[in-house]
């Protein structure tokens, strides 16, 4: 379904998706990758993200050793004591963020995407939401209050849909805060919309979707 805003009222019409070349006003939001240099002991690298919700923009993450034949040797628990779990996940490249395809819906890609830091839910790549759209099964697991309403005109006629909001959304590595989501209370599945990811190019390959920083 297609999700689109209309920006003179809250009202909204939904319609049948396709899957054209992705564009949405933008949004800015700032990304910032850290790393420290914690000590150089011969040719021992000790690197530590400055603030907790960074990702670290380095080769390697955590702490680790390149021996004479250039093996990378990680000591984070021996010598660090940094646990793997505490590693924070990088991107394969810089301003590049990958999420695995899990199956499509009429051909439209299938992907998890974390709430709130810690709840998983399969949600489809909508190219013409404006919002983010959940189910009201999702809604009650997620505990959402809802904060007001939206008007809606879908194929079945004009309907009116609650709208929370939730704390974070995550996918593929990539992070966007405090997002309202309306509550479709026919929906089997939700679909995320441009405001999750409507600052970044937008490409749908075979195995994964890939959101691109707009340089």
């Amino acid at each position: 379904m297609l999700y689109q805003s209309n920006p003179d009222s809250t009202s909204v019409s939904v319609s049948r998706l396709k899957m054209p070349q992705m564009h949405a006003n933008k949004f800015r939001r700032s990304w910032v990758l850290a790393a420290t240099a914690i000590s150089t002991v011969g040719s021992i690298l000790v690197y530590t993200a400055v603030l907790p919700h960074l990702s670290v923009a380095q080769e390697h993450e955590g702490c680790f050793m390149r021996n004479s034949s250039g093996k990378i040797i990680s000591l984070n628990e021996s010598v660090c004591g940094i646990s793997p779990q505490g590693l924070l996940p990088t991107p394969a490249k810089s301003g590049v963020f990958q999420a695995k395809i899990k199956r499509r819906v009429a051909n439209i890609p299938v992907i998890d995407v974390t709430f709130n830091g810690k709840q998983q839910f399969e949600m489809m790549v909508d190219s013409g939401a404006s919002l983010t759209v959940i189910t009201p099964k999702m809604a009650k697991a997620l505990g959402i209050i809802p904060k007001g309403k939206i008007r809606a005109n879908t194929p079945n006629g004009p309907a009116t849909m609650d709208v929370g909001q939730v704390s974070s959304l995550q996918t593929g590595g990539l992070e966007v805060k405090n997002v309202s989501v309306a509550i479709a209370p026919t929906l089997d599945i939700g679909l995320l919309g441009h405001d999750f990811f409507g600052n970044k190019d937008v490409t749908i390959k075979e195995n994964v979707v890939e959101f691109r920083n707009r340089s």
